[in-house]
């Protein structure tokens, strides 16, 4: 999987990054809360149509939702309570940025963008709550075409070449196969109805 690749590489960065944090104190979870609240402002970025400045500050502040987990094993400190919230954080976060830009749309009236947008959203729900509704009834699920790692990916793109609707044409289709396609995953290993 290419996020696996990209994290494999990301050690680099992120744990000199892990270890300096490790030295103030700061615990795993206040860094995951923190990042949260800098995608926050990252919405607002995009809501006022700032796009650009937008791609770039995502993929800055990425290296908070990188960061917690390094953080967490480096203290000896994982919890799954941790995990829970990183989580869960990460589907706010993603949920609050296209919130920036549907609030932008909103204003200039870009209807097709708007149900773009929704598409998307929906999408992306689907894809984490089939992948937590699966592991709930014990079936691993981390493969599909599009993750949140390429979905983050994808958006950066768009805001930076200032090609949103086109990729938000790409993230509305593939997310939604991708949830599919995990039913679909499901399906052949649970062996379906017959399965019980």
């Amino acid at each position: 999987m290419f996020s696996e690749i990209v994290r494999k590489y990301a050690r680099v960065f992120l744990e000199p990054l892990a270890r300096f944090i490790s030295w103030t104190g700061v615990s795993p979870n206040v860094v995951t809360v923190t990042g949260f609240v800098l995608m926050v402002g990252v919405a607002f970025v995009l809501a006022w149509g700032h796009f650009l400045w937008g791609g770039i500050l995502i993929t800055a502040f990425a290296l908070f939702d990188a960061v917690d987990g390094t953080l967490a094993r480096m203290m000896g400190r994982t919890s799954r309570f941790g995990a829970f919230l990183d989580s869960t954080l990460d589907r706010f976060s993603e949920a609050v940025i296209f919130l920036g830009l549907f609030v932008y749309y909103v204003g200039q009236d870009r209807n097709l963008e708007l149900i773009l947008i929704y598409a998307t959203v929906v999408g992306s729900l689907m894809v984490s709550y089939a992948r937590a509704r699966a592991e709930g009834i014990g079936v691993p699920l981390k493969d599909g075409l599009l993750t949140r790692f390429e979905r983050v990916t994808l958006l950066v793109v768009g805001l930076v070449f200032n090609q949103m609707t086109i990729i938000l044409w790409v993230l509305a289709i593939l997310s939604n196969l991708t949830a599919i396609q995990r039913m679909y995953l499901v399906w052949r290993i649970t062996g379906g109805e017959k399965g019980g």
